[in-house]
């Protein structure tokens, strides 16, 4: 994964907040509020918390006992994450690599972590330091993309963007969102962290826009694709998102879209 992949500054949390969020987090959010708020834990990790869509979705599933530290390695998503949050003591802020978390042993009962996987650099260290985490019998909850090629709009935008770029076509979105979706490999990695028990499954939801427009915004403005389309030529990056509108509006039509998303849902235990 490039360096610049990590890169989510400026005007991207806003814009991944409010763009990206409902246009295809949000849905698996709910979802995964539900699993960690199941067990009824006391307490809870987050990490790769981004801009705080299932922090908001599972604070209120939790008793008022309940410990819940939120964490992300980038400190402006996680500024905007908090300031997204009405006032709850129950929630403690704090920057964080999953890779090596400053937490104490066995200190959760959760841990989990909503597709902030395809970011770790050493994927087997950071499940590591998740089962480093968690307290006998706790669970590790993760989701990851699926290919590209079963997510519409990433799909469509990435080859759009890539047309206007053709000898140097910007691959964010295939590289590491969904560059790390072999069910294997996962399988393969959190083995080698010490994990046992191990359950995957694959769900496929629909991911809506109110305009193909606000669909190509949402990837050209709200990922790092943008950094990589600023690199190549800054005053392209308005031509690329109309390129990716188009693409998205031939495919999906020029008033609401709808199109497929995947994601693999990991649970592992010990």
């Amino acid at each position: 994964m490039a360096e610049r992949d990590k890169v989510f500054a400026g005007s991207i949390p806003k814009c991944y907040d409010t763009l990206m969020v409902p246009l295809i987090f949000d849905t698996y959010a709910i979802d995964t509020a539900a699993l960690v708020a199941a067990t009824s834990p006391r307490s809870i990790l987050e990490t790769a918390a981004g801009s705080g869509a299932v922090t908001r979705a599972l604070a209120p599933k939790l008793g008022p006992d309940t410990r819940y530290v939120v964490t992300d390695l980038n400190q402006p998503m996680l500024d905007y994450a908090a300031d997204r949050q009405p006032a709850d003591a129950r929630i403690e802020w704090q920057q964080a690599d999953a890779l090596a978390l400053p937490f104490d042993d066995a200190s959760f009962d959760v841990v989990f972590c909503q597709f902030g996987a395809m970011f770790f650099p050493d994927r087997a260290a950071g499940y590591t330091e998740a089962r480093r985490m968690l307290r006998p019998g706790g669970r590790f909850i993760f989701s990851v993309w699926d290919r590209i090629e079963a997510n519409a709009f990433a799909d469509e935008v990435t080859e759009a963007v890539g047309a206007l770029f053709p000898h140097d076509p910007p691959r964010f979105l295939a590289r590491t969102p969904h560059g790390y979706y072999d069910v294997t490999r996962i399988r393969e990695d959190l083995s080698r962290a010490g994990f046992v028990h191990i359950e995957i499954e694959t769900h496929e939801k629909v991911s809506y826009a109110a305009s193909a427009r606000d669909a190509a915004t949402a990837y050209c403005l709200g990922t790092p694709l943008r950094n990589e389309i600023e690199a190549r030529d800054p005053g392209l990056l308005e031509l690329a998102t109309d390129r990716a509108t188009a693409a998205i509006a031939q495919r999906h039509g020029d008033g609401p879209v709808a199109g497929k998303i995947q994601a693999h849902v990991i649970v592992a235990v010990e």
